[in-house]
């Protein structure tokens, strides 16, 4: 099966049903959305478009409705959707682009960059002329998408997925369709992860109706969830932590919520059970996985009898925990977490060197450290990697430090997570400079035009030297202990910082 299908098959049974629904905004039935998509994929065709070409999906997520018209005519003109958030820096936008090959790019409006040889064109299907050529479907082993993660390397990971991929586990039947309990499921990711992309397919073959904010705020976010009933809620622990320390839950009604779930990185114990006393009548559910490893997962319903569990794995997914020889350990013993995936596997997209290391025979590594209890219940120990984990996106350090020694006055830098009250965990720098010292505010500007708004360090200090090992490494554990004895200091002539963003 393919997408277009879950599409296809949606509108023919519920043509007027509601689909999408971006608060505020605009919503999109199935018929609509099938409607647009046919005719945005013949403009497409008409445009070039070939099986297999790349197409990069720019939209903020005020045009959830736009964009999801915009990914299911791309992959009904037989071409690999491509999602990029405008919310990531030009320059991100541009090698995404480049690196993929894009043949172009759709919109909702004009774009930083084009793709070299590309064009842009508008997502609206009215301004596409459809052409006398009939779009080419993919078949199910061909490439469906491609989704951009940062990883350790300094440059964001192309993770590529099939059509088989993508609809494993889907439902085509009405009676079997998931969050049955439901008529309405509400989240606030960013276009562009793998979260977001979950709750696309979610709005294909689920229940209840995906509706969605453009920006999540937690006022808002409560009052919708109060007015419209919202059975099904997807949030991220950093959303959780602000809808609970706002006091939100003793001031709206949250009875009608019957799921609530949390994804994008593991629920702490202490934030589970807050989480379960303010939403009384939902089951509370961490979902484990990533962008790589995706259909695979473990899930975990919160059980006070083991509050930091991450669960068992679900749906057909296999899991494992490994020593350096890569066999599986035993029960208690801490090890490299590997998912299996149900489906036809993810890999890196013209990456085979990653590919190798991360995907092995339907296993998948998931950079993180963890152990099973007897029972096969997944627990996490911590990060493999120096990858940053904060809110929704996975960060990586050494590209920030990259964008930070092209400052003139910087004379070496080094970055790492350290822990936030709402978004779990932060950017924080810490900066030798040349001979003068530039501002916290100069620095700011300076990286705005070189990374998103969700890789500036939140804190910034300067200081004489970095801690270093034998090697010239770098000692992140030493950069942290700095940054601790930064914040005892009051005013000193070395040391500056710059708290919040």
């Amino acid at each position: 099966m393919i997408v277009p299908e879950l599409l296809a098959r949606r509108a023919a049974e519920e043509p007027e049903r509601v689909a999408l629904e971006v608060a505020g905004g605009g919503t999109l039935t199935f018929a609509q959305w099938h409607a647009q998509a046919e005719s945005l994929a013949r403009g497409l065709v008409r445009r070039g478009v070939r099986r297999g070409d790349r197409v990069g999906l720019l939209f903020g997520a005020e045009n959830w409705t736009g964009f999801a018209v915009a990914y299911c005519a791309t992959q009904l003109a037989g071409g690999v959707a491509v999602p990029i958030s405008d919310r990531f820096a030009p320059a991100e936008v541009a090698y995404m682009l480049e690196h993929c090959s894009a043949t172009g790019v759709l919109h909702a409006g004009k774009g930083p960059a084009a793709p070299p040889d590309g064009a842009y064109w508008s997502a609206v299907p009215d301004e596409l002329e459809p052409g006398p050529r009939e779009p080419e479907p993919p078949g199910p082993a061909d490439l469906a998408q491609i989704l951009y993660t940062s990883g350790t390397t300094g440059r964001p990971k192309a993770v590529a997925a099939t059509h088989a991929n993508l609809t494993y586990g889907s439902a085509t039947r009405a009676n079997r369709r998931r969050f049955g309990h439901s008529r309405l499921l509400l989240h606030a990711f960013p276009i562009g992860t793998n979260a977001g992309q979950a709750m696309l397919i979610n709005a294909l073959d689920a229940r209840p109706a995906v509706l969605t904010l453009a920006r999540f705020t937690p006022g808002r976010f409560a009052r919708l969830i109060e007015s419209r009933r919202v059975g099904t809620v997807f949030l991220v622990p950093a959303m959780a932590l602000e809808l609970l320390n706002a006091g939100l839950h003793e001031r709206h009604d949250f009875s009608g919520v019957v799921l609530l779930g949390s994804a994008a990185s593991a629920l702490p114990a202490a934030l589970c059970a807050r989480l379960a006393a303010a939403f009384p009548k939902a089951t509370v559910t961490n979902y484990y996985t990533s962008t790589e490893a995706a259909p695979a997962q473990t899930v975990m319903i919160y059980d006070p009898s083991r509050p930091a569990a991450l669960g068992r794995p679900a749906l057909g997914s296999g899991l494992r925990i490994t020593g350096p020889d890569g066999r599986p350990l035993a029960a208690g013993e801490t090890g490299e977490i590997w998912l299996r995936s149900p489906a036809a596997a993810r890999s890196y997209y013209r990456d085979q060197q990653a590919s190798a290391h991360t995907f092995r025979d339907g296993w998948v590594r998931m950079g993180d450290l963890g152990y099973l209890d007897a029972d096969g219940y997944l627990y996490l120990v911590d990060r493999e990697s120096d990858v940053v984990k904060s809110g929704a996106y996975k960060v990586s350090t050494v590209q920030v430090e990259a964008a930070l020694h092209e400052h003139p006055d910087v004379a070496e830098a080094a970055v790492t997570g350290v822990p936030h009250p709402v978004l779990g965990t932060v950017l924080a720098a810490a900066v030798v400079p040349r001979s003068r010292a530039p501002r916290v505010t100069e620095l700011r500007t300076f990286l705005m035009t070189r990374l998103a708004a969700h890789e500036l360090p939140a804190r910034v200090i300067f200081v004489d030297r970095l801690p270093r090992n034998h090697s010239g490494k770098v000692v992140k554990s030493g950069l942290r202990d700095l940054l601790e004895q930064a914040d005892s200091v009051m005013e000193t002539g070395s040391v500056e910082k710059e708290g919040g963003r």
